[in-house]
């Protein structure tokens, strides 16, 4: 037993361990050091929607998966979620849930739609017209 800078008496090599939080694992051990969602260059909003995609020929492929990748798919099991949904459920920060779902993305384990630009979206006047215009009928 070794005794850290609070006075706590610790187990040998367990300086990775919080007692109150369990095992610790920095998020750069979790995405290999990469910050980016692959090369693919693919933004992933906070609102965008993930689905998972379980025909896709990447999906059994548990070699290429960690056990955050496999968090990542049992959350995506059961409905579609958004990016901020999943970073919480998973209990990860955002960026690390965006790089990994850059690697199922690539995979072809999941598949994401984006949310519609705010200047795509019809115009308020528009809608108002085909509403008074299906009340004509």
């Amino acid at each position: 037993m070794t005794e850290d800078i609070t006075g706590a008496q610790r187990e040998q090599g367990s300086q990775w361990y919080d007692n109150e939080a369990g095992p610790l694992v920095r998020p750069y051990a979790m995405t290999g050091g990469r910050t980016k969602p692959g090369p693919t260059g693919v933004r992933f909003d906070l609102i965008a929607l993930v689905s998972l995609d379980a025909s896709a020929p990447g999906f059994d492929d548990d070699t290429a998966l960690g056990p955050e990748h496999r968090a990542l798919i049992g959350l995506c099991r059961t409905e579609t979620q958004s990016v901020a949904e999943l970073a919480a459920g998973a209990e990860l920060p955002v960026g690390v849930v965006r790089v990994l779902l850059g690697d199922l993305l690539e995979l072809g384990c999941v598949t994401v739609t984006r949310p519609v630009p705010p200047a795509q979206l019809p115009d308020e006047r528009i809608l108002r017209e085909v509403i008074e215009g299906l009340r004509a009928l």
